[in-house]
């Protein structure tokens, strides 16, 4: 069997006997046939439990829309203009772009044009989100300073947009994280991302969930008045979407997102093999860990998983980067991390944590000796490496997680 495997913009294809084919994991919907304007078109047209954006906008002055940064995969030049219409038919013409990019780094013009579309650079403002340009507005239950950037706080609407899927200590993107972390400051976004050593944070959990309980928080403090949420395929096309209040918009959203996308393997696997989806998820190694964890639990004891992402950005951030050069020693990244939270550390003991139980092959653009400093090992022929392994055991079972989704295994909680 032929196995495409996203990789930056293009596919590597593999080569794989059927007989050692134990799961391929994808999506059961697929949005070749779907009308996508009419999907982000009804969803605005029935919003969940609010009135539409043009009645919301009557007799406001100014909006804000909260967009994804160039790390997502969210389709924001689809769905903006039917945002900015909405709002101009309700009489305003006052309207900023902002991106969300939390701790990530500054976008390019091109770049923001890209994210939002010709038609929005040409109707509203095109901002970057900065951590350091922040005013405290509240504090959560959980003691989180909710710190925003001073733009947002101007705007008599707020709009949050986002993509939902699985992540890996939020338990979902989406809804309010288009907030916090989007817009938030370091100190604010340190202070939620450090309940992610909590047992309780992990894929697909919501309602007991510290960080996202505390997202939820803070998007009610910082006064989210509608969302838009859209669900992608693994093409990166919209297949559903939802509108309206938050939360409430957006726990439907989830219930829609677990229905496609909630997937169980019954047995664990010798290898497996997986991608973050391309780009933009693969740009660096910051984001495209998230696959990792997406697929920890269904590799064999013993196991590996081939992880196939080219990084061309490298690392991503700069502390995560001089965090990771300690990533093959997990007791003292684990002991680091507790008496310290560090962002951009936390990821790299993620990692860390992955890499002291199973061994993580890496087919990027990293050479080997940072591959191999990091925990990693480096491959230079995926192909080859798998035929090697079936000719030294015939029997060797092999699940394919092409887009990086996220995997239970069947009856473990």
């Amino acid at each position: 069997m032929v196995i495409k495997i996203p990789y930056w913009k293009n596919n590597i294809k593999l080569n794989i006997p059927d007989k050692n084919i134990l799961n391929i994991v994808t999506a059961d919907r697929q949005g070749a046939n779907i009308d996508e304007d009419k999907i982000i078109a009804d969803a605005l047209e029935n919003p969940v439990e609010s009135k539409k954006l043009s009645e919301i906008a009557k007799g406001k002055k100014s909006a804000i829309v909260l967009a994804s940064d160039i790390t997502r995969p969210c389709p924001s030049y689809k769905f903006l203009p039917y945002i900015i219409d909405e709002l101009k038919a309700g009489g305003i013409s006052n309207i900023k772009v902002i991106f969300g990019l939390g701790i990530h780094r500054k976008l390019t013009k091109d770049e923001k044009i890209k994210l939002a579309g010709d038609y929005i650079a040409k109707n509203a403002d095109l901002i970057d989100s900065d951590p350091s340009r922040c005013r405290l507005i509240g504090k959560t239950s959980r003691g989180t300073p909710v710190e925003v950037f001073k733009e947002v706080l101007d705007s008599d609407i707020l709009i949050a947009t986002g993509n939902i899927e699985y992540h890996y200590f939020a338990g979902y993107s989406g809804g309010a994280k288009a907030a916090m972390p989007g817009i938030c400051s370091y100190s604010s976004i340190s202070a939620n991302h450090s309940m992610m050593l909590d047992d309780k944070a992990a894929t697909g959990r919501y309602k007991d969930n510290p960080v996202r309980c505390d997202i939820e928080e803070a998007g009610k403090i910082i006064g989210i008045d509608f969302i838009f949420n859209v669900i992608l395929d693994d093409e990166k096309n919209i297949i559903a979407a939802v509108a309206g209040k938050n939360n409430s918009a957006f726990l439907g959203g989830i219930k829609i997102y677990d229905s496609i996308y909630k997937k169980e393997v019954k047995d664990t696997a010798d290898i497996v093999i997986t991608s973050p989806g391309g780009y933009p998820k693969d740009i660096n190694l910051y984001q495209s860990h998230k696959a990792l964890e997406n697929v920890k639990d269904i590799a064999d004891c013993g196991g590996k998983i081939i992880l196939i992402a080219k990084c061309s950005e490298g690392f991503g951030e700069d502390t995560f980067a001089d965090w990771m050069a300690d990533a093959a020693n997990y007791p003292l990244l684990s002991k680091k991390i507790r008496k310290k939270f560090v962002l951009g550390g936390h990821k790299a003991v993620a990692i860390s944590k992955i890499l002291s139980k199973t061994d993580v092959f890496l087919y990027s653009d990293f050479d080997r000796s940072e591959t191999e400093n990091m925990g990693f090992k480096k491959l230079d022929n995926i192909q080859q490496y798998l035929d090697n392994q079936i000719s030294k055991n015939s029997s060797i079972r092999i699940t394919i997680v092409p887009t990086g989704r996220f995997v239970r295994l069947k009856n473990k909680i």
